[in-house]
């Protein structure tokens, strides 16, 4: 499972294979503009190479100079891009916009046109995929098609990371969410992507919803009230780790990249209850340093390591 530092070739089999946007963040406030590499399927991969995963990316960037960052990035942590990931004539951008009195406004230049991939014959471990790219025509198309292909394969894993403005009428997005939770065996999202998708009901009644529409194991996280994990026959509530709180970007996926980790490694008791504890854990443990530090920067695998030492 550990990466070796030597980038994988484009057929050798992946413990991890995410599909989903890659994208620049573009900050602009009174004293200037600051660039990073975002997008949350993109961070999702960044933060499971940084633990020491195999990982590819199949995403859609360009061939300018943000491309050019973006994958630079991505290969400073050991994801492996996967061909067809290139696409792009121009890389795409989320820009907020900070005026003098703190407040924000957003917009996306985004174009997602992925281009599929045969991994039929050489299906990962586990394939993850959500936010922009599970919802945003035409390339959400592609990905639906890929869960349908390996649904069977391998473990597949959700985060719908829930962008309204993105996404058209609620019912659509609500209609497109539940037909690949179908298709999908761990679902997770926040309580506010919760709250956002069935606003008439509890974060539980959510998570048991979910788990009728097909999923094995829901995932709901409350930022510092910690997270929800239910099965069929189980529901634990996980408390937060405490960390004084710099930022939270980037902790949502910090935690999805570490309970993917989780899943990787959980050993054969399938989502016994000690096992759900582990997993809350050890992605809460993750989400704790992600928000500890300026920006997305998720923690090494010896950072964990250290954080559940204690």
């Amino acid at each position: 499972m550990h990466y070796n530092g030597k980038p994988n070739p484009p057929r050798q089999v992946l413990d991890v294979v995410v599909i989903g946007e890659a994208l620049t963040d573009v900050v602009t406030t009174p004293g200037g503009t600051i660039e990073h590499p975002g997008g949350s399927p993109a961070n999702v991969a960044y933060g499971l190479a940084r633990l020491g995963v195999s990982t590819g990316l199949l995403t859609a960037i360009g061939t300018d100079r943000r491309g050019a960052a973006l994958e630079e990035h991505l290969a400073g942590a050991g994801v492996t891009l996967l061909p067809g990931s290139r696409s792009l004539e121009g890389t795409s951008t989320a820009t907020a916009t900070i005026a003098q009195d703190g407040s924000a406004s957003y917009a996306f230049d985004i174009i997602w046109d992925v281009q599929p991939l045969d991994l039929v014959h050489t299906p990962p471990k586990v394939l993850h995929t959500g936010s922009i790219a599970s919802f945003l025509a035409p390339g959400a198309a592609t990905v639906r098609t890929v869960l349908q292909q390996l649904r069977h394969q391998c473990i597949i894993t959700y985060d719908p990371n829930i962008r309204p403005s993105l996404l058209g009428t609620h019912a659509e997005a609500l209609r497109t969410f539940e037909e690949l939770v179908h298709l999908t065996s761990v679902v997770k999202l926040s309580d506010e992507d919760a709250e956002w998708l069935y606003p008439d009901k509890t974060l539980g009644e959510t998570a048991t919803h979910i788990l009728t529409l097909g999923a094995d194991l829901a995932v709901i996280t409350k930022g510092s009230s910690g997270s929800l994990l239910a099965t069929p026959g189980t529901v634990l509530s996980i408390p937060a780790v405490t960390s004084t709180v710099v930022d939270t970007i980037g902790a949502g996926d910090s935690y999805m990249s570490a309970l993917i980790l989780g899943i990787l490694t959980r050993g054969t008791d399938g989502y016994a209850p000690s096992v759900l504890e582990q997993l809350g854990g050890t992605a809460a443990a993750a989400a704790a340093i992600t928000v500890g530090r300026a920006g997305a920067r998720p923690p090494t695998g010896h950072e964990l390591r250290l954080m559940l030492q204690r």
